[in-house]
């Protein structure tokens, strides 16, 4: 049978994220979504997923060669990015590697790779204080607040984290958590919402999160 043409359902075609997990996730709640980096599709979509692995520098070139850059930033429909499609929601993110879309921070030594501006928020490296990175495993949330995706999600609920740059914790936090430092485990702004996590490997809290999200 042929897809349709528009899906009510869209995760963005990155090209730096495991897609085939987050459709698996989002097929395990009884859902249906679309794999696509077609402009037209991802506009009229009902609900946008943005997932990432890996670095900013590398998703953010991917994301411009697929022209897409214009067209999330200009999403008005639920957009739920996923630990590094969080991160690109952001103002920037600083990493050590070079690009073009940089600027130069001389005095830290590190380029400001510019995101998709979604949240007005940096990103930098965790500060673990020591503790071993990438800050990988099973983590508690510390703090969350009311908002639709969130519903039924409590402070100590565990999710999975993989990641060794974060957001810190600021206006825009929806939920807070701490590896050697506190950060943002989720972040939202209008209709941008951003978990550092991975839901669709945090069992049943993640589907929680990714039913509530398909469902608001």
């Amino acid at each position: 049978m042929p897809e349709q043409a528009n899906s009510r359902f869209v995760i963005v075609d990155t090209g730096c994220a495991n897609l085939s997990s987050v459709k698996f996730a989002i097929k395990r709640l009884g859902f249906d979504a679309e794999i696509t980096d077609d402009l037209a599709k991802i506009k009229v979509a009902e609900k946008v997923i943005l997932p990432g692995v890996g670095n900013a520098k590398h998703a953010m070139e991917n994301i411009r060669e697929k022209n897409l850059v214009a067209c999330i930033q200009g999403l008005t429909q639920p957009v739920l990015g996923f630990c590094l499609g969080m991160q690109l929601m952001c103002s920037d993110s600083r990493e050590s590697s070079a690009l073009s879309h940089t600027q130069t921070d001389t005095d830290q030594g590190v380029e400001i790779i510019d995101c998709l501006d979604l949240i007005p928020t940096s990103v930098a490296p965790l500060e673990a204080n020591g503790l071993r990175l990438p800050h990988m495993g099973w983590n508690t949330l510390t703090s969350v607040i009311d908002h639709p995706v969130f519903a039924g999600i409590n402070v100590g609920d565990y999710f999975y984290f993989v990641h060794s740059f974060a957001a810190p914790v600021s206006d825009y936090t929806a939920a807070a958590c701490e590896y050697g430092s506190a950060f943002s485990a989720a972040i939202v702004k209008d209709n941008f919402v951003g978990c550092q996590f991975h839901p669709e490997r945090s069992g049943a809290n993640g589907s929680k999160i990714i039913k509530n999200f398909l469902e608001m």
